[in-house]
């Protein structure tokens, strides 16, 4: 005998990503995984338009992610130490790259360019908000008044650009 599945389904995703568009951050995240102490994180993130997502890294050994794209479009950017992109990796639904695996100590974020995107991201664990990310010092945070212009730069930033000053 199997256990209880768990099925989501596009009325949940959708519900997810109406509630993301009217949140001040513009995201919103269902955990998958029962308990935030579970071993393996899997979770969907709605992802709107304008939501900041400040540049950071995993800073320890088992600090991987996995980002998959379900819906919308989404770009991970990787940056050197100094704030200059090294990589731009975008993710589309049904069309192109879908996937790809973040490695521990990478400098990243992510930006929506698309409205209704979902991820699914999966991580070790167990989640400890203390040791979770290590933010970037050259990246405003979250609700600095800079931010927008970061997201701004963030949607076609190339690699060997360099952040807004």
């Amino acid at each position: 005998m199997i256990g209880p599945l768990k099925l989501y389904d596009a009325a949940t995703l959708d519900a997810l990503s109406l509630e993301a568009a009217h949140l001040p951050r513009r995201r919103k995240n269902l955990n998958v995984h029962p308990v935030l102490e579970d071993p393996v994180q899997r979770l969907f993130n709605a992802l709107e338009p304008g939501t900041y997502a400040r540049p950071h890294r995993h800073a320890r050994d088992h600090g991987w992610e996995l980002m998959v794209v379900v819906r919308g479009a989404f770009a991970v950017l990787f940056f050197d130490a100094k704030a200059h992109i090294a990589a731009r990796v975008e993710l589309r639904a049904n069309d192109g790259d879908c996937a790809v695996e973040i490695p521990a100590y990478a400098w990243h974020c992510v930006v929506s360019l698309a409205p209704g995107t979902i991820m699914f991201e999966v991580k070790p664990g167990p989640y400890s908000p203390i040791e979770d990310k290590d933010f970037a010092s050259w990246a405003p945070p979250e609700g600095d008044a800079r931010a927008s212009d970061w997201v701004g730069w963030f949607e076609t930033a190339k690699p060997g650009d360099h952040g807004p000053t």
